[in-house]
């Protein structure tokens, strides 16, 4: 099979690949206010007990687990597809100097992760003019 006709088939070899990849189906957004750092997760399906948020050294890392359905196996099925992302998934992103990493909070509603790192001032180095002897 060529490979335009693989493209154009419905077993998209991207999406096959982002299935095979929990970070790449780990959608975090990243935005700025006046205020904070404001990331936000599409976790469908999990719940808070399912997600850990930590904050070490300057870094952000939103982890959890997706798990495999519990389904009876006494049952006669058969999958036609599996397309929603299973297993372990960690998504890190370092803070950048302005952050307090020491009120960090985090917020889950509907499979919606929301982490709100609070900003601070950051102090600009004083200029000190050094005589020439």
């Amino acid at each position: 099979m060529s490979i335009i006709s693989s493209l154009l088939n419905h077993d998209d070899p991207f999406i096959s690949m982002v299935n095979m990849c929990p970070v790449l189906s780990t959608p975090i957004d990243w935005k700025e206010t006046s205020e904070a750092h404001v990331f936000v997760a599409d976790l469908p399906g999990l719940k808070k007990e399912d997600v850990k948020v930590e904050v070490s050294d300057g870094l952000l890392q939103i982890s959890g687990e997706r798990n495999v359905d519990n389904e009876d196996d006494s049952k006669d099925y058969k999958w036609h597809r599996a397309e929603r992302c299973r297993g372990k998934f960690s998504r890190s992103f370092r803070l950048p100097e302005n952050a307090k990493a020491d009120e960090v909070k985090a917020s889950m509603e509907n499979g919606v992760l929301t982490v709100t790192v609070p900003k601070q001032e950051v102090k600009k180095p004083e200029k000190k003019v050094i005589a020439i002897e």
